[in-house]
């Protein structure tokens, strides 16, 4: 069986954010296994979905130099794990443009005239870890983690035929105390380090 190798994505300005902490703090503990980074921000990912975007997805090829990298990232990987911070109950620009580059027809799924969608990417394994300014309390009353849920695990990872790893919030980033936090995103990264290797559910 071939050994795992996770690849890390954040997307966050701030080097000092939570975001990173807990994205080095998860890479530590997925060692001694192969992790990679890819800190979306730092790198200057163009977000921008371009006319050349438009030509290759419609064509299912010919993608543009920047796309190709991060496919190739994807294809090294076992594991992807998002880690983002959650803004108004979504992720990202930054990370939802990188999602609507990388995750492209032709390569992450193709279209059949007998058959509709057919995914391609069933070697991956998918982990969310999103950074929530609100508690879990306001996530639960006003549904903010199901439409997440909606948005990722349904939208995306069973789209492209991932199989569903494990999502683990960290609430409460804004208000909760350092140890509180420290607890919080601890707990997070144990969840999520013990994930990867496990087996993985489709359902």
């Amino acid at each position: 069986m071939n050994a795992h190798t996770s690849l890390v994505v954040t997307a966050h300005p701030d080097p000092g954010s939570l975001t990173h902490h807990v994205a080095e703090r998860l890479s530590t503990a997925l060692r001694p296994g192969a992790v990679e980074i890819a800190d979306l921000h730092q790198e200057g990912f163009d977000p921008r979905f371009t006319p050349a975007d438009r030509r290759a997805y419609r064509e299912g090829g010919g993608h543009p130099p920047d796309v190709v990298r991060e496919q190739q990232r994807l294809d090294r990987a076992t594991d992807l794990v998002l880690v983002f911070p959650v803004y108004w109950w979504s992720v990202p620009a930054l990370l939802k443009g990188w999602i609507d580059r990388v995750f492209v027809n032709g390569w992450a799924f193709e279209y059949s005239a007998a058959g509709g969608v057919l995914p391609k990417l069933q070697r991956l394994t998918t982990h969310l870890l999103p950074v929530a300014g609100a508690d879990a309390g306001a996530y639960e009353r006003h549904g903010y983690e199901a439409a997440l849920r909606t948005q990722l695990t349904h939208g995306l990872i069973d789209y492209v035929g991932s199989h569903r790893g494990a999502t683990a919030f960290v609430h409460d980033s804004e208000q909760s105390s350092a140890g509180t936090m420290e607890a919080n995103v601890d707990r997070a990264v144990r969840t999520l380090a013990a994930a990867v290797g496990a087996p993985a559910s489709r359902s």
